[in-house]
């Protein structure tokens, strides 16, 4: 199957810049970006593919668009998608949220028709928002619940809709051994992920302040024996205020000490680290993630993305849960992290930024070919119409994306070649459905809160 991307206004690969170019999409690959008229479908090869009396491409229309790679979400908690603007979740402190969202947990009851729902709106949200692949940190696995179940329903819930999900495997708090078990098992049931897969899995501990080093220990084992990605979180602000209590030590010392300052490791948030700690990370080669629309609404730190990226760190970005971040709009948080980075020592610049949600997230996740739209990769893709009166006057098209018209939405999402946003409406679900799904089923399950 073929899919010329035609007309745009210009499309940015990730490296390349191109000002009235076309890009063909072949079997779910990008295989070539020109600038000029439209290439007509290339011969058929050995492969069968585009033989002779076959369909031509089809044809999207991305005139008066900004084409770019689709964005990465290097960092969600898609449960948290129910519990939004709840009572008591704004404006405190993080362990006050931790414990108040804790209830909520329990008062909801997780299980997999919820965390199902969830999912399916979480990861909705993010397709009409331009999001193609999201990184969903799950670290609620109540007592009686099958863990098993539990993510098969959120695997399940992005692969109907037609997105590139990363299923972390997390813990907090939870029994080091069970982690660890449930990690194989999901590896059993669902494998690892490949090149180019829909699906991925990884694991990883919520952090220091809820997991010590024998959890740390064990989803390392079994992350080096299936060749898993990494993933935890660091330097919030009970992360360092507990580490500093039990330990005696910042969040950044144990992590190093317990073997996870490593380049199989992405680490997300790192607020308002020290420079000689910013040093050492960037020495270890992990990633880091950003996530502003958490952090800086709650007001649980900020991190110094242009100084990180200055050391060598390979910096992603995140929107972290709707408990914390009420929405799952990767752009609009790209634009709070350009706006943001204004008050930080070195500010971040708008095409820093935009690589911060795509190649850097999909680096981060170990992701080469998504990210980018250069030959051979992923054709994961969105168009941003640049043609109306919020765009009107913009003298940079490709910074205007952040800069300019908040709430921005892409008019295509293409993802693996396949068109599931067209015009602005999602082809794979009704999201009004979805919607009065969750909705209903909070409303039960919450009605005397």
């Amino acid at each position: 199957m073929e899919l010329m991307v035609s007309g745009a206004e210009l499309i940015w690969t990730g490296k390349r810049e191109l000002a009235g170019a076309d890009l063909l999409c072949r079997g779910g690959v990008v295989v070539g970006v020109e600038n000029g008229a439209a290439r007509p479908p290339s011969p058929g090869g050995p492969d069968g593919s585009n033989v002779a009396g076959s369909a031509p491409a089809e044809r999207l229309d991305a005139s008066g668009c900004v084409v770019i790679p689709g964005l990465v979400n290097a960092h969600h908690h898609l449960l948290q998608s129910a519990f939004r603007t709840l009572e008591g979740t704004r404006h405190v402190r993080m362990d006050r949220w931790l414990a108040t969202m804790g209830g909520y947990y329990r008062r909801a009851g997780v299980d997999p028709e919820l965390t199902a729902a969830a999912a399916a709106v979480g990861v909705a949200e993010g397709l009409l928002a331009g999001v193609t692949t999201v990184a969903d940190h799950h670290l609620t696995w109540p007592e009686g619940q099958d863990s098993a179940e539990l993510a098969a329903a959120t695997i399940a819930a992005a692969d109907g809709l037609g997105s590139r999900l990363v299923f972390v495997r997390g813990t907090a708090g939870d029994d080091a051994e069970t982690a660890a078990a449930s990690v194989e098992a999901l590896v059993a049931r669902h494998g690892a992920g490949e090149a180019h897969g829909m699906l991925q899995v990884a694991c990883g501990p919520a952090g220091v302040h809820s997991d010590g080093p024998e959890t740390f220990a064990a989803l390392a084992e079994v992350a080096a024996r299936h060749g898993l990605r990494r993933r935890t979180q660091a330097n919030e602000q009970v992360d360092v205020e507990r580490a500093a209590e039990r330990w005696g030590r910042s969040p950044l010392d144990l992590l190093d000490d317990w073997g996870w300052l490593a380049d199989d490791v992405t680490v997300a948030h790192l607020c308002e680290i020290t420079p000689a700690e910013r040093a050492r990370f960037a020495a270890s080669g992990a990633h880091a993630t950003h996530a502003p629309g958490c952090d800086v609404p709650m007001g649980w730190g900020v991190a110094e993305v242009g100084t990180l990226l200055d050391a060598g760190v390979p910096v992603g970005l995140g929107t972290s849960g709707g408990g914390s971040n009420d929405a799952g709009n990767l752009l609009a948080d790209a634009r709070l992290a350009l706006q943001v980075g204004g008050l930080t020592a070195r500010p971040p610049t708008a095409r820093e930024i935009l690589a911060m949600a795509t190649t850097g997230s999909a680096a981060g996740l170990g992701r080469p070919e998504l990210g980018h739209l250069e030959e051979g990769a992923a054709a994961d893709l969105c168009c941003y119409d640049v043609g109306g009166v919020a765009d009107s006057g913009v003298a940079d098209p490709l910074a205007g994306l952040l800069w300019a018209n908040p709430g921005r939405r892409p008019r295509h999402v293409v993802i693996g070649g396949k068109v599931v946003v067209r015009d602005g409406e999602l082809q794979t679900a009704e999201p009004a459905l979805l919607a009065e799904r969750l909705r209903d089923m909070m409303r039960r399950r919450l009605e005397d809160c």
